[in-house]
């Protein structure tokens, strides 16, 4: 099954919980992850499964990037504030580091997790 991580700055959540809704029938698809607060949103407004793992400020994100290492991810929307992220906030480096070493797809903004999100659909359903 295709599996996806979700992360998300505290300016982005609610993005990342507009983008959710846009595309619940297609993620109730998908395995889903994400890092703590970010999960937690995603469960709690939505009818959606997601794992959880830590918060980004205690490795969730490192957790994630373990799974790409593993091969165990087939892409990951990381909706980041580019202008102002807090110091407690996961970083994109390394997960923007080890997606690249693993051609792990990588969105960032809302118009490119439309575009990861269609692919994967094609992917997944051969039109």
């Amino acid at each position: 099954m295709t599996r996806l991580a979700l992360i998300a700055h505290d300016e982005e959540k609610p993005e990342i919980i507009d983008l959710v809704h846009a595309y619940e029938d297609l993620l109730a698809t998908i395995d889903l992850v994400g890092t703590g607060t970010t999960g937690k949103r995603i469960a709690d407004e939505t009818d959606l499964t997601i794992e959880r793992k830590e918060s980004g400020p205690v490795g969730g994100d490192l957790m994630i990037g373990a799974e790409i290492a593993e091969n165990r991810l087939d892409g990951v929307i990381f909706l980041r504030d580019p202008l102002a992220a807090q110091p407690h906030e996961p970083d994109i480096s390394a997960l923007l580091r080890i997606c690249d070493v693993h051609d792990t797809p990588l969105a960032t903004t809302r118009s490119s997790a439309e575009f990861l999100l269609e692919g994967l659909d094609r992917r997944i359903d051969p039109k």
